[in-house]
């Protein structure tokens, strides 16, 4: 199982969530590791001081009863009303209103977490931002932004490369930023209030509603199963029963985000399907999901040879294939921002 998708299974998971997870990778992915939810990231080749180091950290951070979240708020009413909400005994909020008293307060003492709003009398919250992430120990503390501000796509582009998460204030943005806190925070199920464990059901739509995914299956019970599945999460499907038809269909679509392409097919097979499909150029990036019954060693690495960008197995798990998928339709923002993404997967680890 790729790295990523784990590391978003276990986060998504209310059993373990809270488990501060460091992610090891080849691959200098440092930023997506921490929006993912991840504790802390290392680069390999990693000795082992750099690995006590990570678990003298994580050990700190676990036996510390109480975790330090700064709000930077300039409405005192609305200061005061994020504080009694994300503030609890294990939580204590630190609210300042200005720019200059958030970096006075990050000077001061470490934080765990931080909420930004945009509106701010002295610096503009995205100014604020990069000061923080070029201040020491600033690049990995969790950054949320929470504004009431009608972003434009540039603006978005701007925040997504400087924050761990954005949040528009609306009609449901409490409960949002209840979670978005607790998921940077690994706050455990036990220590969220009980008035308020709506937050521990991570239920992250966003990389899949309105995306196409394109099912080729020979067996049309898999691809209805499949399908009302995908559509729960506010996903688009398409089908066909073969490996020819499945290529005929995506160019016919011009719309497809993912394939979810079955191995065990008759006449041309899933690794043929997708070995036609990365002939192609216009599709050399396009996501492919290998689904094969077959759970023998080296599977995933002949699906991969073949162009699959990840694999699942039969009978299919859809808390794993949906990790999968978010992982997969994530890919594309950070190719956009200079990281590359291999195809290969990022070794993941579990701290004590």
């Amino acid at each position: 199982m790729d790295g990523w998708a784990l590391l978003d299974l276990l986060k998504h998971d209310p059993r373990t969530r809270h488990v501060p997870i460091h992610v090891i990778s080849i691959d200098d992915q440092k930023r997506r590791g921490l929006r993912a939810g991840a504790f802390g990231f290392l680069e390999k080749p990693v000795d082992r001081d750099a690995l006590l180091e990570a678990f003298s950290r994580t050990r700190d951070f676990v036996d510390r009863p109480v975790k330090n979240l700064l709000l930077v708020e300039d409405d005192e009413i609305q200061r005061m009303s994020i504080s009694e909400l994300l503030g609890r005994d294990e939580v204590q909020v630190v609210g300042v209103g200005t720019a200059e008293g958030a970096l006075e307060a990050l000077q001061a003492r470490r934080f765990d977490c931080a909420v930004v709003d945009l509106g701010l009398p002295d610096l503009p919250g995205a100014e604020l931002i990069e000061k923080i992430r070029a201040a020491r120990g600033g690049s990995e503390l969790p950054i949320i932004v929470y504004t009431g501000q009608d972003l434009s796509k540039e603006q978005e582009r701007q925040l997504e490369r400087i924050a761990s998460t954005i949040i528009v204030k609306d009609t449901e943005s409490s409960g949002k930023l209840l979670d978005e806190t607790a998921l940077f925070l690994h706050r455990a199920i036990a220590g969220v209030p009980a008035d308020k464990q709506i937050v521990v059901d991570r239920k992250d739509d966003a990389p899949l509603a309105g995306r196409k995914v394109l099912v080729v299956d020979d067996d049309m019970r898999n691809i209805f199963s499949l399908t009302s599945a995908l559509e729960q999460h506010g996903m688009a499907v398409v089908f066909a029963e073969n490996g020819r038809e499945g290529i005929d269909k995506l160019k016919a679509t011009p719309d497809i985000d993912l394939m979810l392409v079955d191995i065990m097919m008759p006449e041309m097979d899933g690794y043929e399907t997708m070995r036609e499909i990365r002939r192609l150029p216009r599709y050399r990036d396009l996501p492919l999901v290998a689904v094969t019954a077959k759970a023998m060693k080296g599977d995933r690495e002949k699906c991969l040879e073949a162009g699959a960008t990840d694999y699942v197995s039969k009978p299919v798990d859809i808390d794993q294939l949906l990790a999968v998928l978010r992982v997969q339709l994530s890919r594309s923002t950070y190719m956009s921002d200079g990281e590359s993404l291999p195809n290969g997967n990022a070794e993941t680890g579990l701290t004590p």
